[in-house]
């Protein structure tokens, strides 16, 4: 029987040999890596550092220049250590990545569970985001599942599920969102999805004050909400030290509120899952500002 073919180019296994060697380090010495990727980012090749300083100071107009480039330092930091744990996820043991994983108040979402409800859990790009799916799989028995837009690189889209999926979640294709919704319905499980990125002007969003700058935002989620009968929950987490996190979930209006408002004459009352998202996400990044990512060009976009 021939071998399976690979579902990427013959050339970027040496790559793959070295970031899973990697991977077996203890996270003790990929922190030390994370400190070198930081000096790297934060002062050789000063990645996007125009378009952080941007943001933060868009975002904080009330701070001094000092107080901005001292948290775009510490956000710097921050990213170096998420690159090295996400790395770590190709072969942390599912024991210690629930013990650097603490769920405040877990009953909200296996409340709905125990209705066989579906959740839909809105997050974003905070703490560490890829770590979440992860833990959720392992903290409520491989009921999670998150949507992700797939990369244009075969060898990375491949060892990026691999690592998303490795602990018992579900990686699911954007556009394979409602196949996955009818093909689960009633069985109690989550579905998480990042929803603060940047939607234009085409994709038809919810624009409203986001950090001192008007901001568009994606309504997929009070669509999915009504069709499905969702239940929400806003999905904040933090680093509390250097690799471990906190997860809280916040109730936010279910598919049936969502429903109810479609016709209301204001525009924030016809969107009150992504309204609620919103201040949530205000409300996390005023309290940690250095552990979201500044570097994506959240507002990009402007109305027309």
């Amino acid at each position: 029987m021939s071998e399976p073919k690979m579902p990427f180019a013959w050339y970027y296994r040496p790559v793959q040999w070295l970031l899973l060697a990697l991977a077996q380090l203890p996270l003790s010495v990929l922190y030390a890596v994370a400190w070198l990727i930081y000096l790297l980012l934060a002062y050789v090749v000063r990645y996007r550092w125009r378009v952080v300083l941007e943001n933060l100071r868009n975002s904080f107009p009330g701070k001094s220049e000092t107080e901005i480039r001292c948290i775009g330092q510490q956000f710097y930091w921050h990213f170096a250590q998420v690159v090295v744990e996400i790395l770590k996820l190709a072969a942390i043991a599912p024991a210690e990545l629930q013990r650097r994983m603490r769920f405040v108040n877990p009953e909200l979402m296996t409340r709905h569970f125990a209705e066989n409800r579906f959740v839909l859990s809105l997050g974003s790009h905070r703490g560490n985001w890829e770590w979440i799916l992860s833990g959720a799989a392992l903290e409520f028995g491989g009921r999670s599942a998150g949507v992700y837009k797939p990369l244009n690189n075969n060898f990375f889209e491949h060892f990026m599920r691999g690592l998303r999926t490795r602990l018992g979640a579900d990686a699911v294709p954007m556009l394979s969102t409602l196949r996955y919704l009818v093909q689960q319905r009633g069985q109690g499980r989550t579905l998480s999805l990042l929803t603060d990125q940047a939607a234009g002007p085409e994709d038809r969003p919810y624009w409203t004050d986001f950090m001192h700058q008007e901001a568009g935002f994606y309504t997929s989620a009070e669509r999915l909400a009504q069709q499905f009968n969702c239940a929400v929950l806003y999905v904040g987490i933090r680093r509390v030290r250097r690799g471990y996190y906190e997860i809280k979930f916040t109730e936010l209006p279910d598919g049936q509120a969502a429903a109810a408002a479609s016709n209301a004459p204001d525009e924030a009352q016809r969107y009150p899952i992504t309204e609620a998202f919103v201040r949530c996400l205000e409300a996390d990044l005023r309290a940690t500002p250095e552990q979201y990512l500044w570097t994506h060009r959240r507002w990009k976009h402007k109305r027309l």
